[in-house]
């Protein structure tokens, strides 16, 4: 009887992270990723490129669950969202490059959108580095494949490497702070329930449903700034290392956000002014089979449920029950709300009504979201960030206050 090799066995449980599991488990799924972004932006190697993807995406599927990046610790399993996700990117892109039929081709001017560049604009082809910049960015600055990318107006200098870095590396520190002030603040709501690694509802049944609503709305907010500064910083550590360790051009990492809390309609919310990191993925994951089956609407709503299916597969990581509507009802809702706007005030939605408008939304389905996560114990993770803010008690104090005013009311 035929049997496989252990290191082709999917896992069955998360085996406690070390050097030689990561080495087995890992690696094999990343030299993958590296070879078909090699292959992709040569000519005549689709072939190849159809052969290798199955052993891709069975080492991917294989690596997001064998290694508990936690190292047993509840409060850390947030490590393990970090894992899956990076498996089930590398899975999507490389199917994307797989059929793929011509040769990506890369730009330089990335501050451009690629439609107002010209050939000129190239300089001489560096395959290993194109491979490297490929299967490092997500949104695609400077690639052909990345029209209609909107990137955000830069404001940190950019004529010097050295202060474009110190800025960003600043920013990054206020944001990491923010981060961790922010967690603080959503945990001191429930510690024992939606703040702890048990998972609990944001809604408080105890109070009364506008009282209810409210709180969770706070609760929601809360949790959407702290995402938004942890990616933030994140973003911008990674952006200093690239500007002065690899020598990129700050021109090479534009921000990538957008302000997010002036958006005036969904679209400009979630098309501008927040991360795009993983639009492409979303458009071939969903957008574009159902566009090419029910049309233009059906196709925004797909992209938004494709979303959604991420965001579960980072709640799955937590090993705890989750139900997959959690985030696939307000993220597809999110689509709803895009083709809503459009086919009723078209391109005319802005201003303070679609400012109001915009935040009604967001916050209406984000509480499903952030209700989601805490259910699953998303939000009971604990790092450094919020473990040694020096406003952590009287942030507690702050919210344990505030709970008391809502209950004696």
């Amino acid at each position: 009887m035929l049997s496989l090799p252990d290191y082709l066995r999917p896992a069955t449980s998360r085996a406690p992270l070390t050097t030689e599991n990561f080495v087995s488990n890992v690696v094999p799924p990343v030299i993958c990723y590296f070879a078909t972004a090699f292959l992709v932006l040569l000519p005549r190697t689709q072939p190849i490129r159809v052969a290798l993807w199955p052993i891709t995406a069975f080492l991917a599927f294989r690596a997001a669950g064998a290694l508990d990046m936690s190292r047993g610790d509840p409060k850390l399993k947030f490590f393990n969202i970090d894992l899956q996700l990076s498996m089930f990117v590398i899975a999507i892109r490389t199917l994307q490059w797989t059929i793929q039929t011509k040769p990506f081709i890369r730009h330089y001017q990335a501050t451009q959108p690629v439609d107002q560049q010209s050939s000129t604009d190239a300089p001489k082809r560096n395959i290993v580095l194109d491979t490297l910049d490929l299967a490092c960015t997500l949104r695609g600055c400077g690639w052909d494949w990345s029209r209609g990318l909107y990137i955000a107006r830069e404001t940190r200098p950019t004529s010097s490497r050295f202060a474009f870095a110190i800025i960003t590396l600043i920013s990054c520190l206020a944001h990491a702070f923010l981060c961790g002030a922010l967690h603080c603040a959503v945990q001191a709501f429930g510690p024992d329930t939606l703040g702890s690694v048990d998972g609990g509802t944001i809604f408080d049944d105890s109070l009364p449903p506008h009282l209810r609503y409210f709180r969770s709305s706070i609760i929601s907010t809360l949790g959407v700034f702290g995402v938004y500064s942890i990616l933030r910083a994140g973003d911008e550590l990674l952006t200093v290392i690239c500007v002065l360790i690899l020598r990129h051009h700050p021109h090479q990492c534009p921000p990538s956000f957008d302000s997010p809390w002036c958006a005036t309609s969904l679209g400009d919310f979630w098309g501008r002014r927040w991360h795009q990191w993983f639009r492409h993925v979303f458009i071939f994951l969903g957008g574009r089979p159902l566009y090419v089956l029910f049309g233009r609407a059906a196709g925004v709503i797909g992209a938004f449920l494709a979303s959604g299916m991420f965001h579960h597969v980072a709640v799955m990581s937590l090993d705890r029950p989750s139900e997959m509507w959690r985030m696939l009802l307000p993220f597809g809702m999110m689509g709803v709300g895009v083709v809503l706007e459009r086919a009723v005030a078209g391109k005319n939605v802005g201003g303070w009504t679609g400012w109001v408008w915009t935040m009604f939304w967001m916050i209406l389905w984000g509480n499903m979201i952030i209700d989601g996560w805490a259910r699953a114990g998303m939000l009971g993770g604990s790092s450094i960030l919020d473990s040694a803010t020096p406003v952590r008690q009287p942030i507690e104090r702050l919210v344990r206050t505030f709970g008391e005013y809502l209950h004696a009311r």
